[in-house]
């Protein structure tokens, strides 16, 4: 009966939406009985926002999902309708009158507007169609005497896995070629001698776990199979435009491994068991060894870590032979000025600087001077009211992304001074503020770039009197 009434739901219909109204309303009419509530919140297709109080499980039981039945299903109400409608994620706005008289207001999707994180209010606004944060463009440096490490050695890593998995199915050398014309490039040797011992095919194992915790323990990782083997370039590490933005390639003179986002040269191959990926590293740092083994982590959008100089070395479980030397100290690209770190802007500007992050801040606004002309720096972020004069933003020429409150938009706006050679944009908003006004401002900056505008769809309907 439930997936029947799922299936007649559209997502302009006031129906649709009526049970997350009358759970959010149920919080707020005992305190507004005598005047108008106002309710927001965003609801995706795999996860939601809403401002509900959770229910508090009995003493010594934890919670389950029963205690969250009459959400999930008011909400699950509203996933079929995204669905059906072809949209991933909506926001709303909701205004319900004393009388239970109720406006409903849909905001967006647009395609120029990545979705608000934990808010109906939108993320990031992308103003030039396809761009990405620089971290994401940045290819690796060429390294023409990278060697293998010596530790590599084809037939002692043969004879080993096949002492450890001696009845293990192997590729055939038509899976390989077939595996490197899907990938565009040719697989190292090492990895070459992996496949012909395992293919790593769970169908090959009987569907046998402990037979896969042996193989994994054989190889020192969860082997992907052939198909799942994949090039971990800067595409396939997804980061949100406002935390890309945020991130900063560096490479020092004696790093092993590239600081970067990823590369055409790290060929994936494994995972750790936690969802950290291992990969051979065809494009190594200046102290690093082709082909040495990295692990990209999961909570990291940048860089990746040195597990072994070979892949023989991973297997054998011998640790790297030549660890990274301490760095020299450096000025930071990325400079957080805020309460609790740098105090003021003179101390974070540099040459070298790419991002300025200004955060809380109790003392009298900065000043932009100092980072006026500093040739690097792409991307700001101010806390609101932590600017003295936001207009001195149009003389940072280089500004790829910008992420200010509503009021020093408002002043960029009106004075015609928001940079042109942002890419991409983002309005910082605390607290419980009503998202229209923010939306509004949003329209009025992508209107600038004949951007797509955030549509509101606006709904009416009758909820009942508040009481």
């Amino acid at each position: 009966m439930a997936d029947q009434e799922f299936s007649t739901a559209s997502i302009d219909d006031f129906a649709t939406w009526e049970p997350v109204l009358r759970l959010l309303l149920a919080e707020e009419a005992q305190e507004h009985v005598a005047r108008s509530v106002r309710v927001a919140g965003r609801i995706g297709r795999e996860s939601w926002s809403l401002p509900l109080t959770q229910p508090v499980p009995p003493p010594g039981r934890a919670s389950q999902v029963e205690d969250m039945r009459e959400e999930f299903d008011a909400v699950e109400r509203v996933q079929h309708a995204l669905v059906d409608a072809g949209i991933d994620d909506v926001s709303f706005t909701a205004e319900t009158e004393p009388t239970g008289t109720t406006t409903l207001r849909l905001l967006g999707p647009s395609p120029a507007v990545e979705p608000g994180l934990g808010t109906p209010h939108p993320g990031a606004l992308i103003l030039v169609d396809g761009s990405i944060p620089e971290p994401w463009r940045r290819l690796p440096e060429p390294a023409p005497g990278a060697e293998p490490a010596p530790s590599a050695d084809l037939e002692l890593l043969e004879r080993t896995l096949r002492d450890r998995l001696p009845h293990a199915i192997g590729a055939t050398e038509e899976e390989i070629s077939a595996t490197e014309a899907r990938l565009g490039v040719v697989l190292p040797d090492e990895l070459k001698v992996l496949y012909r011992v395992t293919r790593a095919r769970w169908e090959d194992l009987g569907d046998d776990y402990e037979a896969a915790v042996r193989e994994s323990a054989a190889v020192r990782c969860e082997l992907f199979d052939l198909d799942s083997l994949y090039v971990a370039d800067a595409s396939s590490r997804y980061c949100r435009w406002e935390f890309g933005a945020m991130e900063a390639v560096d490479t020092p003179a004696d790093a092993m491994v590239q600081g970067l986002v990823g590369s055409p040269g790290w060929i994936a191959f494994g995972d750790n068991g936690g969802g950290d990926r291992l990969a051979v590293d065809l494009t190594p740092g200046p102290r690093g060894h082709l082909r040495q083994v990295i692990m990209l982590s999961h909570e990291e959008n940048v860089g990746a870590a040195l597990i072994a100089d070979s892949v023989t070395d991973l297997v054998l479980d011998r640790p790297s032979a030549e660890p990274s030397s301490p760095r020299g100290q450096r000025p930071p690209p990325v400079a957080h000025v805020n309460h609790a770190s740098l105090k003021s802007i003179e101390a974070a500007a540099h040459p070298g600087l790419e991002v300025l992050s200004i955060g809380v801040w109790d003392g009298e606004p900065f000043s932009l001077a100092p980072v006026v002309g500093l040739p690097r720096l792409r991307t700001l972020t101010a806390y609101p009211g932590t600017l003295a004069d936001p207009l001195q933003i149009g003389e940072l020429a280089g500004l790829e992304f910008l992420e200010l409150g509503p009021q020093e938009w408002r002043v960029l706006l009106d004075a015609g001074a928001v940079p042109r050679s942002l890419l991409a944009a983002a309005i910082v908003v605390h607290g419980n503020q009503d998202p229209l006004p923010i939306v509004a401002l949003a329209n009025e900056i992508l209107a600038l770039w004949d951007r797509p505008q955030i549509i509101q769809t606006v709904l009416e309907g009758d909820l009942g009197h508040l009481s």
